[in-house]
């Protein structure tokens, strides 16, 4: 039998054919469709109050031994409650809304108790993907593939990128990103320049 001759031609072709196809997966990464990455934070400056260990009424440390109950002292003018140092404030939320892939969650602009502020997803739920952004902006939120690629069209500011398609995460804004010149929160694929799922942020 005679051996089969490839030729130059055969083998830049077969070269291309290898390189375009390794550069379309490592561009779309079509993968990460069926990869879930949960992250779940808590949102920060919230701890879980501390209970003292109960004690059964008329107990004491001394077995035997009784002890009157006293109420704590407190000096003349003053409260008997600590005053609690101020937590995180919701300034804005809104529900978040389907793009090119199906998306839900709440969004919320919270003011932390030093000041600073974050962009917490809470309830997270979208498709995972190449180079997902969060993005807050000040462009208008549109149902439908007419809001797709709006959301770079105007003033957005980048807050990092996703850390899980699915659950309760913060995004620290910078501090030279001023909260009150942005209306909307955008998942936003920076690959592909559109928007997964976008909220608009209201005002209470």
């Amino acid at each position: 039998m005679g051996r089969v001759r490839v030729g130059p031609l055969a083998i830049g072709v077969l070269v291309a054919v290898v390189v375009g196809v390794g550069a379309g997966l490592y561009w779309f990464q079509p993968w990460k469709l069926w990869q879930d990455e949960t992250v779940t934070e808590a949102l920060p400056g919230v701890e879980e109050p501390s209970r003292a260990p109960e004690t059964k009424p008329g107990t004491s440390a001394l077995p035997g031994v009784e002890e009157p109950s006293r109420a704590p002292e407190t000096k003349p003018g003053t409260s008997s409650s600590p005053s609690a140092p101020p937590g995180p404030v919701t300034l804005a939320s809104g529900e978040l809304i389907s793009h090119e892939h199906t998306t839900s969650g709440t969004v919320k602009l919270v003011r932390l108790a030093d000041g600073s502020h974050v962009v917490r997803l809470e309830s997270l739920d979208t498709s995972n993907g190449p180079d997902l952004r969060v993005w807050l902006t000040d462009a208008p939120v549109k149902q439908g593939r007419a809001g797709w690629h709006l959301f770079d069209d105007g003033k957005y500011a980048s807050l990092g990128k996703l850390k899980g398609n699915k659950g309760s995460q913060n995004y620290a804004l910078p501090e030279d990103v001023d909260p009150s010149r942005y209306s909307s929160v955008s998942i936003w694929c920076d690959r592909f320049d559109v928007s997964f799922g976008a909220a608009e942020l209201i005002r209470g």
